[in-house]
């Protein structure tokens, strides 16, 4: 294939100052010192098998866990937010159009796009704080799903290295460190779906460059179509030797979309527009990111250092319409309800810490200390009333500063070879600054402090089993512009400020067994307290402080890897939420889960046929607090199957195979058309999309 070593050689040419003859570094997917680095030089790629892997000795508490790169590409996607089902429990949806964050569900929350789950790629923080679009926004977008060697998750308020919304959990995606091959891929789909990934390393200087570069296209089956763009970039320099491990990354992401938004049943009912019907085709946006990053750890004998540095800008516009002509109307105007949030970033921060290990009563202990940093500085943070794109009234406009500063230090003590015990503490100090508004009494500062601290213990091994007890308190920040508010951009009237962090308590107790070879089994029994829950609104596509809640829940996974050609995975949560000390009692918080299901079967090898099976289900779930109003079971069958012949691989995918007419989200609030008399509450629903076939086909040099 001439292209592609047309490629190599001008790569080559462009680096020949860098170039030495300098040794290969290993090429390993692990990433920072944590469960599966290699430290050694002239070993042979290590493959991490993921989920089936034993985690006793290693995990603090049940519901942790990681994959692989093997078993994350093994699973067909539509949409690489959907990588983060490989989390139990995990659901990732979508509400608008595809260039826009995922819509996040966990243990019975509404995470809306990032809200109190916490997402890294390598040590540098996805969700975005202040965010035009809500707290804690987190767009996976730049993520190159073939570039990610692990993906690390722990659940709960217990880990002293995760602070602001990290309530429901924390996910790490560590990125290869260098590919094994270079790739070339194209995938060609249904309603012109187009994608084409090339990468590759080579030797540059002392240590190896990887380079890769993706394009996609996606229309979709809307009626408007979504002209979904999407163009990633990545460049990672990568050096090792016994002692020491760098890599420096650049990551740029540009996406532009059509979005056909939720539209209320009633409409799609009467006929006036079809499943895949919109009511304003001038929806939409377009978002870019990119990133410079720095990860350095080192090991000199029984100390283990790790410091990472970042530094990025992220740009948003996005169009949205949620209620049409209900605002207008009540105006007397025909301008409708279309509105444009307006992001507009540069990001900077780091984290540096260190292990100590030592001997003490007969086991080795262990203690950590951290300290991380970061701020954001975002100009133009803009809400506007807009008509086809075309703004015509500015709700409200800031420009914030935040930054935050943390501490966190844990030990793992082992008094006896059959117990561990993990106290931690973490303190952090916000500093909310919104420097300039277009309504000047909103302008304002205020600095805050949080302490929370941490406790797990792990009992055994006995017959490969451990028991682990968690508990710690956690909490979220809320919006420095709801923190410092004190006119309504909307009425002009007095408005309350919001409490600028918001405490949360987390425990659980589970059990790891790994007592049947090749097979894991893990149970746990949670629950999970928060101050104030976060409400989804609606009119203004956005979440809301409300009253307090609890949500208590069982989570299950087994993973059987019986050969190494043959993985079966099951896992199936139920969780109990409901808001507390409200009238009426016990309310439900809308959008809760109370029961899913993720399961499937991969089979094959190296070489030779391969395929996979998988089902997502996640229940009817209530829409209003109050009103006892449900959204109907969702259920997803995707499947892949294809062959591979040395370095050639063909796959055949379909999504949705049964051809479901399901709703990937589902919302419950009052909106109005023309040709209604008055606003009409009603549920408002986006399709899961038809099914579909993906062939792609990659050819591995």
């Amino acid at each position: 294939m001439p292209d592609i070593r047309l490629f190599r050689v001008c790569l080559s040419i462009a680096l020949m100052p860098l170039m030495s003859h300098a040794q290969s570094a290993v090429k390993t997917p692990g990433g920072d010192g944590s469960l599966t680095e290699e430290l050694a030089l002239e070993m042979p790629e290590i493959i991490i098998e993921g989920k089936a892997e034993s985690l006793i000795g290693i995990a603090t508490s049940a519901s942790k866990g990681q994959t692989s790169t093997k078993e994350l590409m093994a699973r067909p996607f539509s949409r690489r937010g959907e990588l983060l089902e490989s989390i139990p429990g995990f659901i990732a949806t979508q509400h608008s159009g595809d260039g826009k964050a995922n819509q996040y569900y966990l243990r019975g929350t509404n995470l809306d796009h990032g809200t109190d789950f916490a997402i890294y790629v390598d040590g540098m923080p996805v969700n975005l704080r202040n965010h035009a679009h809500g707290q804690g926004y987190a767009d996976t977008n730049f993520i190159i799903p073939e570039l990610v060697g692990q993906l690390e998750y722990g659940k709960g308020t217990y880990y002293a290295q995760h602070g602001d919304l990290s309530s429901t959990g924390a996910a790490r995606f560590k990125l290869l460190d260098a590919l094994p091959q270079g790739i070339l891929s194209t995938t060609w789909g249904e309603y012109d779906y187009s994608r084409t990934l090339i990468a590759d390393t080579i030797q540059a200087g002392a240590g190896q460059l990887t380079v890769a570069l993706e394009h996609q296209y996606y229309n979709g089956p809307w009626d408007l179509h979504s002209d979904a763009t999407r163009l990633n970039g990545f460049l990672r320099w990568h050096w090792e030797d016994a002692r020491d491990k760098i890599n420096l990354t650049f990551m740029g992401y540009h996406g532009k979309w059509k979005s056909t938004d939720q539209v209320p049943q009633r409409v799609v009912e009467s006929g006036l527009i079809g499943r895949y019907g919109n009511l304003d085709p001038t929806d939409g946006g377009n978002s870019q990111r990119y990133s410079l990053s720095f990860d350095w750890v080192r090991n000199e004998g029984r100390t283990t250092t790790r410091a990472n540095a970042y530094a990025g800008f992220y740009d948003l516009d996005l169009f949205s319409n949620f209620t049409f002509f209900m605002d207008s109307i009540a105006r007397g105007d025909t301008l409708g309800d279309q509105f444009e949030q307006k992001d507009h970033r540069w990001f900077l921060g780091g984290e540096l810490a260190r292990d100590w290990r030592f001997d003490a009563m007969g086991q080795e202990q262990r203690f950590t200390l951290g300290i991380q940093l970061r701020t954001d500085i975002i100009t133009g943070l803009g809400l506007y009333n807009t008509s086809q794109r075309e703004r015509w009234n500015t709700v409200r406009q800031d420009d914030i500063t935040q930054s935050t500063y943390g501490l966190y230090v844990e030990a793992e003590l082992k008094p006896v070879r059959w117990l561990r015990i993990i106290p931690g503490l973490r303190g952090d100090v916000f500093q909310f600054n919104v420097e300039k508004s277009n309504l000047p009494e909103n302008a304002g500062s205020l600095t805050k402090g949080i302490v929370s601290p941490k406790l797990s213990m792990v009992f055994g091994p006995w017959a490969k089993t451990e028991f682990y007890v968690n508990a710690g308190m956690g909490f979220h920040s809320n919006d420095a512009r709801g923190v410092n508010i004190t006119t309504d951009p909307n009425t002009g009237g007095p408005a309350d400020r919001v409490n600028p962090l918001v405490r949360t308590y987390g425990a659980e107790f589970g059990i790891r067994n790994e007592s049947i070879p090749k097979l894991v089994n893990t149970l746990s029994f949670w629950m999970l307290h928060s101050d104030s829950e976060l409400i989804y609104t609606g009119d203004a596509g956005t979440t809301e402080p409300g009253a307090a809640s609890m949500r208590q829940g069982i989570e299950l996974s087994s993973y059987w890897r019986p050969e190494e050609w043959v993985m079966l995975d099951i896992e199936a949560t139920l969780t109990e939420a409901h808001l507390v000390n409200t009238d009426p009692p016990n309310q439900k918080i809308p959008n809760s889960i109370p029961y899913t299901f993720n399961g499937g079967i991969t089979l094959g090898g190296a070489q030779g046929f391969f395929g996979s099976l998988r089902a997502r289900y996640f229940a009817p779930r209530p829409l209003d607090s109050v009103v006892d109003v449900k959204t109907r079971e969702s259920l997803q069958v995707n499947a892949r199957l294809g062959y591979r012949h040395k370095n050639l691989e063909i796959a055949l995918d379909c999504l949705n195979l049964l051809n479901r007419s399901d709703y990937d989200v589902a919302y419950y609030y009052a909106s109005q058309l023309k040709s209604d008399a008055a606003p009409v509450n009603d549920v408002h629903v986006h399709p899961i999309e038809p099914r579909m076939f993906r062939l792609s086909v990659t050819y591995r040099f």
